[in-house]
């Protein structure tokens, strides 16, 4: 029962808002230090493990990946690729915001960044359909969800955490999500389709976008696409290892920046600086992670939760419905990486006490945590938005824009859950 305070006291605070490593930390103390069976002396192996976090070569493909997405925010790839997308839509009805999800596809496959994708489509794209007459919910939710499709589409950060957390190889996560993100697209843009064509005021015909060539579209889409299948090629090939390949992506960010003549010296400080940033967060959340743990499997958290739903409930489809539940309703409140170094490792022993895939159940976790960002009222993504829109969209209509994608990305979840076969398509 203490181990259950531990987590409940832990939860509370994050709620608060007190920042999570600091949470972790000093309630893993304050337990150790109250409670004698355990004492400090708990904390003996916690160097040995910071070490093994610090020289783990699967968590290094982090920095790198996040570097590689802060140049190509950069590049001005997003602007040529949205106003192909655009043009190349621009004669059907609902065809604008059928191409910011596309755009946000290929951006989820290039970048994995989901600030810099949310950021650069609603500064370009939401103008660009409010002029065209869509409506303001439509727009934003659409650029919200397709701002957020670099939470499941590879390279994805959210998978390579889960996949040092879980034990399961990174590329069979990526080989894994990428039918589960290619159906999340398909699912948004029939949805917009119906939605345009049953309600034509809310996203008309765009009449006075660009008209760019057939060569024109060409040239803004290859580069992208040939960074995203080489990184990722790489990866499912078995040529190279994630990290091997998130350094190749970064070289490649940095040619693709220079061929747009982007590159510079202030480019390159910005994209160091806040990679350093970004990964210096995820890496001290990761620590104090790993203080928790250890204070929480002491005190029998891990035995207790496994004892529950394998003997007490036994049913393998309660669990993983209860499990999904509490990642969904977790993500209103605090974000992806918190639930990931929280929940997720509470869970582990319990999925392997029933036999579930480790993959297919890491890609069930990554489906809803990508909900996280839409969530209100903590959702990153809405806020992402909301700062880059300004007063051109109001709070309360981004929230009403993005109900129905979060409810297409449980249709989603629903879906791989019944269609395990979905994941396993290409491993």
């Amino acid at each position: 029962m203490i181990a259950i305070l531990m987590f409940v006291v832990i939860l509370t605070l994050l709620m608060v808002g007190i920042p999570v490593a600091f949470v972790f930390g000093a309630v893993s103390i304050v337990f150790a230090f109250f409670i004698p069976e355990i004492g400090f002396d708990i904390f003996a192996t916690l160097p040995f493990r910071i070490y093994g976090i610090m020289s783990n070569t699967t968590l290094i493909a982090v920095p790198l990946f996040i570097a590689m997405g802060l140049v190509l925010e950069k590049s001005l790839m997003a602007e040529k690729l949205l106003v192909a997308m655009s043009s190349a839509f621009r004669t059907i009805r609902g065809g604008l915001a059928v191409s910011v999800v596309l755009v946000g596809a290929m951006l989820a496959a290039s970048t994995g960044v989901v600030s810099a994708s949310v950021v650069m489509m609603s500064v370009i794209a939401l103008p660009l359909m409010l002029r065209a007459g869509y409506d303001k919910s439509l727009s934003s939710g659409t650029i919200a969800a397709s701002g957020t499709l670099g939470q499941i589409i590879p390279p994805s950060i959210i998978l390579i955490i889960l996949g040092d957390v879980m034990s399961v190889s990174v590329g069979e996560l990526f080989m894994g999500a990428v039918l589960p993100g290619l159906l999340l697209v398909l699912l948004y843009i029939i949805y917009i389709f119906v939605v345009s064509y049953l309600k034509p005021e809310v996203a008309p015909v765009a009449k006075d976008v660009k008209e760019v060539s057939f060569r024109e579209i060409l040239a803004a889409v290859t580069p992208p696409l040939l960074l995203m299948l080489t990184v990722l090629g790489t990866i499912f090939a078995g040529v190279a290892s994630p990290t091997e390949s998130a350094a190749f992506g970064v070289v490649g960010a940095l040619l693709l920046a220079l061929f747009n003549k982007t590159r510079s010296f202030e480019m390159l400080k910005y994209a160091t600086l806040e990679s350093v940033k970004l990964s210096g967060m995820i890496f001290m959340i990761l620590i104090g992670a790993t203080a928790f743990s250890l204070v929480f499997n002491e005190l029998g958290g891990s035995d207790l939760i496994l004892e529950f739903f394998s003997q007490e409930i036994g049913d393998v489809w309660f669990f993983i419905a209860f499990a999904m539940l509490v990642i969904f309703i977790l993500g209103f409140f605090i974000d992806f990486i918190e639930i990931s170094f929280i929940v997720v490792p509470i869970l582990v022993p319990v999925m392997h006490a029933f036999g579930i895939d480790p993959v297919w159940f890491g890609v069930l976790i990554a489906l809803n945590l990508q909900a996280s960002f839409l969530t209100p009222p903590f959702g990153l993504s809405l806020f992402f938005l909301k700062g880059a829109a300004g007063d051109s969209v109001t709070t309360m209509q981004i929230y009403k824009g993005i109900v129905p994608f979060i409810v297409l990305q449980f249709l989603a979840l629903i879906l791989v859950m019944l269609f395990p076969n979905l994941v396993f398509a290409f491993l």
